[in-house]
C-alpha cells in the first residue's frame, strides 16, 4: 500500500470516528483501525491516533486560519483531511510539502474545488506561519 493509500485510509477511519462522535455512537478507535485493515500498519495506526489525540490543538489553529470559518462545519471527510495535514506538518518527520501536496491530492479526489483550495490556503499559512516560528 503506497503511502497516499495509507493516508486515504486514515482519512476514512478518521471519517468514520467523527460521524460516531458526532452521533453521540460510542467506539473503540481500534476496532475502527481493525475493521478497515486486513492487517496492522503503524503508519495508519499513528496518524489516526495522533490525530484524535491532537485534535483541540489541530482545531485550534485551523480555526486561526480559517477565515470566517470554523472546521467543524467542513465535512467530516474535509475535517480528516485538514487534520491529517495538520497533523503530519507539526508531528512528523516527513517533509511539510509532501504533507501538504498529499493532503491537496485528498482533497481533489474527495472535495470540491473550494474546499480543496482552501486546505491548501490552511496549510500553507501553517507552514509559513507556524513551522517558521518554530525553527527560529
Amino acid at each position: 500500500m503506497t503511502r497516499h493509500e495509507q493516508r486515504y485510509k486514515a482519512m476514512t477511519i478518521l471519517y468514520q470516528a467523527f460521524l460516531y462522535d458526532n452521533n453521540n455512537i460510542s467506539y473503540d478507535i481500534r476496532d475502527i483501525i481493525n475493521e478497515q485493515l486486513e492487517e496492522s500498519n503503524k503508519f495508519i495506526s499513528s496518524l489516526v491516533m495522533g490525530v484524535l489525540k491532537e485534535k483541540n490543538k489541530i482545531d485550534k489553529l485551523a480555526n486561526k486560519y480559517l477565515e470566517n470559518w470554523d472546521i467543524n462545519r467542513l465535512g467530516f471527510t474535509d475535517q480528516a483531511i485538514l487534520r491529517i495535514g495538520i497533523y503530519e506538518i507539526l508531528n512528523t518527520d516527513t517533509p511539510d510539502i509532501t504533507c501538504i501536496d498529499e493532503a491537496i491530492e485528498l482533497s481533489k479526489e474527495y472535495s470540491d474545488d473550494k474546499v480543496c483550495k482552501m486546505i491548501n490556503g490552511v496549510l500553507d499559512k501553517i507552514y509559513h506561519s507556524e513551522k517558521n516560528n518554530e525553527e527560529k
